[in-house]
C-alpha cells in the first residue's frame, strides 16, 4: 500500500510540475503560431495533430474552439482527438516514457490520416457536418505578461497565499525525488528529468503576476486537476495492484486479449480523464500488450470532447464514432500481429 501511494504521489507530482509548464508556454506564446499553421489545410492537420501530442487537454480545447469559429474542419477534430491522450499522457511519460513518445508519433501520424480520410469521404474539405456557432463562445488563450521584472519583488512583499502554498509544495517535493523518498532510488535520467521540470516550476511560480498564478496555476491547475490526477492514479495503482498481486488476474487478462480490446475500446468512449488509465497500469505491469493501449489511446481524448458537447452534440458523435472506428480496426490489426 505504501508503495502504491508513493507511485502514485511521484506520478501526480510529475504530472503537476509538467501541466505548470505546459500552461506557461501556452499562455506565453499567447496562440499566435496556431493562425498561422492552420491557415492551409494540411496545416490545419498538422497543427491539429501537433495540439493533440501536447499533454493536457488545452491542445483540445483549442482546437474545439478553433472549429466551432468555422477555422478548422471536422477532419482537423478527428485529427487532434486521436493525438490527444488528455492528462494521461503526462503519467504514461511518467511511467513508460519511451514507449509514451513512441505511442505519441504513432497517434499523431494516425490521426492525420483519419482526419484527411474524414474530410475526403464528407464531400468536400469545408466538411457539411460543420455547423455554424450560435452564440458559443470558447475564450482562446489569452496573453500575459509572464516575466514581470519590475513587478517580482513587489509581488513577494505582499505575498499571496497561493504564491506561498505552490512555492512549499514545488520545493518539498523536488526534495523528495532528490534524497529517493519519492520516485526513483538511484540518480538517473528520470530523477534528474523530474528535478529539472521542477526546478523550472517553481521559477514560473516565483516570477508570474499574481492574476496568471491565480487564474492559471492555482485555480486551473491546482485545484482543478491535481486532486483528480491523485484520486484516479492511486485508485487505478492500488485495482491494478489487487488484480495482479492479490487475485492474480494477470494471467486471465493475458487470456482474453480480445475481450480486452473491445473492453479498451468501449472505455475510450467516456469524455473523461481517468478511466483510460487502468489499461496504462495493465499495459505498464505487462499485462496487456501494446496494440490494447494504442486502440484506447486512439479512441480516448480525456476532457478534450467535452466543449464539443456544448457547441454540437452531432458533431461529437460523429468524431467518437469515427475514432472508435478507427481505434478498434487499428488496435485489432495490431493484436492479430502480434504487437
Amino acid at each position: 500500500m505504501i508503495g502504491v501511494f508513493n507511485h502514485a504521489l511521484m506520478i501526480t507530482g510529475f504530472v503537476f510540475v509538467m501541466m505548470l509548464v505546459i500552461e506557461y508556454v501556452n499562455v506565453l506564446t499567447s496562440g499566435a503560431w496556431q493562425q498561422r499553421l492552420a491557415s492551409s489545410l494540411w496545416g490545419q492537420y498538422l497543427f491539429a495533430a501537433l495540439m493533440g501530442a501536447l499533454p493536457g487537454c488545452l491542445g483540445s480545447f483549442v482546437v474545439v474552439a478553433m472549429y466551432s469559429h468555422r477555422m478548422l474542419t471536422l477532419g482537423a477534430v478527428v485529427a487532434n482527438m486521436i493525438a490527444t491522450s488528455g492528462d494521461e499522457a503526462f503519467v504514461m511519460l511518467a511511467m513508460f516514457p519511451e514507449q509514451a513518445l513512441v505511442l505519441t508519433a504513432l497517434l499523431a501520424i494516425i490521426g492525420i490520416g483519419a482526419g484527411t480520410a474524414t474530410d475526403v469521404v464528407s464531400g468536400h474539405y469545408k466538411s457539411r457536418w460543420q455547423e455554424k456557432c450560435h452564440g458559443f463562445e470558447l475564450h482562446t488563450i489569452e496573453s500575459c505578461r509572464c516575466y514581470p521584472s519590475g513587478q517580482i519583488v513587489a509581488q513577494w512583499k505582499q505575498l499571496s497565499p497561493f504564491r506561498t502554498i505552490l512555492v512549499l509544495v514545488l520545493a518539498l517535493f523536488a526534495i523528495v525525488v532528490a534524497t529517493g523518498q519519492v520516485g526513483p532510488q538511484e540518480w538517473n535520467w528520470i530523477r534528474i528529468s523530474i528535478l529539472v521540470v521542477s526546478g523550472f516550476s517553481l521559477f514560473i511560480v516565483v516570477t508570474v503576476p499574481d492574476h496568471f498564478l491565480q487564474e492559471h496555476l492555482w485555480d486551473h491547475v491546482a485545484i482543478k486537476h491535481v486532486p483528480r490526477i491523485f484520486l484516479w492514479t492511486f485508485g487505478t495503482l492500488l485495482v491494478t495492484h489487487l488484480m495482479t498481486e492479490q487475485l492474480h488476474l494477470e494471467g486471465l487478462i493475458r487470456e482474453n486479449q480480445w475481450v480486452m480490446l473491445v473492453i479498451a475500446s468501449l472505455v475510450g468512449i467516456i469524455p473523461e480523464s481517468g478511466p483510460h488509465l487502468i489499461f496504462v497500469t495493465l499495459f505498464a505491469k505487462g499485462a496487456i500488450p501494446f496494440s490494447i493501449l494504442l486502440a484506447s489511446s486512439i479512441v480516448q481524448d480525456g476532457h478534450g470532447m467535452l466543449p464539443m458537447l456544448a457547441h454540437s452534440r452531432k458533431s461529437f458523435l460523429i468524431v467518437k464514432a469515427i475514432n472508435l472506428l478507427v481505434g478498434f480496426a487499428i488496435g485489432a490489426a495490431a493484436l492479430a500481429m502480434g504487437f
